[in-house]
């Protein structure tokens, strides 16, 4: 018998988790985008492969890096916990952490794809009519861009809710507080509790179909523009 709560709880955790991964990806991944297509600085390439580098890292390897970082004895663990007495290890908030990171390259890559097909010269008007780059940006580069970014967007929540390994590694597996749908799978067959497994791995296979076909929609809807 399948308990309420060992579906729901981990459902809610893990939107709740997806959710804050992807507005902070999100915000992250669209600013090294736009900086990188549209300025002229020193050593775009690397900036370009240490953003990515999470989707070839294996999740154990990424979520060693998060520990040496946030742990008690990191740089950033130790100067969170002195100044404002946080600590992400085994906390919801470190998950969160962990699938931003995974979910960030997503992101960053849909959105530099979509500024580099921007047509330049409307983003050179805007500035002659004394638009600034912020104006810019707003008016003209990311509504031109969006489809494609929001396609990325997706596919970034999609990768936050499945995030396992680097999750598993600096949150924990906490039922109720840090157990996220993927590693509340992997106790489920842990277990032997086969029902339970079956129920979240259906869930989790909706939720992503649905965004992979939605994701699809959108950058088959900006192919279509831009060939008009």
């Amino acid at each position: 018998m399948v308990s309420d709560f060992s579906v729901l709880l981990p459902l809610i955790l893990t939107l709740k988790v997806a959710l804050f991964a992807t507005a902070f990806a999100f915000a992250a991944g669209v600013g090294f985008a736009y900086i990188i297509v549209h300025k002229k600085i020193r050593g775009r390439d690397l900036i370009d492969a240490v953003v990515t580098l999470p989707l070839v890292l294996p999740p154990t390897v990424l979520g060693y890096y998060l520990l040496v970082v946030f742990g008690r004895n990191g740089c950033l663990g130790q100067w969170l916990e002195n100044v404002f007495g946080v600590s992400l290890i085994f906390t919801w908030q470190g998950a969160v952490v962990a699938s931003t990171i995974v979910s960030l390259p997503l992101v960053f890559k849909s959105a530099k794809a979509s500024f580099e097909s921007v047509d330049t010269t409307l983003e050179n008007a805007a500035r002659t009519l004394g638009h600034s780059e912020i104006s810019v940006f707003l008016k003209v580069s990311f509504p031109l861009a969006w489809r494609g970014i929001m396609a990325g967007v997706m596919l970034a929540f999609a990768r936050a809710m499945g995030e396992f390994g680097a999750t598993l590694m600096i949150a924990g597996n906490l039922p109720g507080k840090t157990q996220t749908l993927s590693v509340a799978v992997y106790q489920a067959v842990q277990a032997g509790d086969d029902s339970l497994a079956n129920m979240l791995v259906v869930i989790i296979s909706c939720v992503s179909l649905f965004i992979l076909y939605t994701s699809g929609k959108l950058l088959n809807g900006r192919q279509s523009w831009l060939q008009k």
